[in-house]
């Protein structure tokens, strides 16, 4: 017996097709200009990623002070002093933060992709290679990184979000794109 299926919201998608495809193509730009002005973009990520850390401990701290009473006072208070501060040093000092991130996350790929790869030597599965794969990948991208590093720091950051950005772009263009203007429902 065949199951008919919806895509759920291709309704929606199909509807404001034009809107997808436009902001697809907004994406694939902004993330073209991203990964050709590297440094700024990672500037501009650290930059802002130090103002959302910096109100978040500030209110959390007003929280704190706003709800004394609550025994968790100390605790929202002390977060919210690190977050602040942690805000502070990144938008006063976004080289270092830049730096200092871009060194975790090449620390991040190395023991992810050599755990991977651990993993699909030492137990048995379906897809064995694509896991390598994977494994692989993250720990060349890891090491590619901490070879290039400190200078790294500066474009690694701005690279990656400008590489996503144009991948979700053309996520949207071929959403957009698929959705067409026949019926949304296939046969499984």
């Amino acid at each position: 017996m065949a199951l008919l299926v919806t895509p759920l919201g291709i309704e929606e998608v199909r509807a404001h097709r034009t809107w997808f495809l436009c902001l697809g193509a907004v994406l694939i730009v902004i993330g073209t200009i991203a990964i050709g002005s590297t440094e700024l973009m990672t500037m501009v990520s650290v930059i802002f990623l130090g103002w959302l850390l910096t109100f978040g401990g500030l209110f959390e701290i007003i929280h704190g002070f706003a709800r004394r009473a609550w025994g968790g006072f100390f605790i929202n208070l002390m977060g919210g002093a690190l977050y602040a501060v942690t805000g502070i040093l990144m938008v006063t000092h976004p080289g270092v933060a830049a730096v200092t991130l871009t060194l975790m996350i090449a620390m991040l790929l190395i023991v992810a992709g050599t755990f991977r790869i651990f993993v699909a030597f030492s137990t048995p599965m379906h897809h064995r290679g694509w896991l390598i794969l994977n494994g692989a990948i993250s720990l060349f991208l890891g090491v590619s990184i901490m070879s290039w590093w400190p200078s790294s720091g500066l474009w690694v950051i701005g690279l990656f979000i400008g590489i996503d950005m144009i991948f979700d772009g053309w996520t949207e263009v071929m959403l957009a794109l698929s959705s067409g203007s026949s019926g949304g429902s296939a046969t499984a």
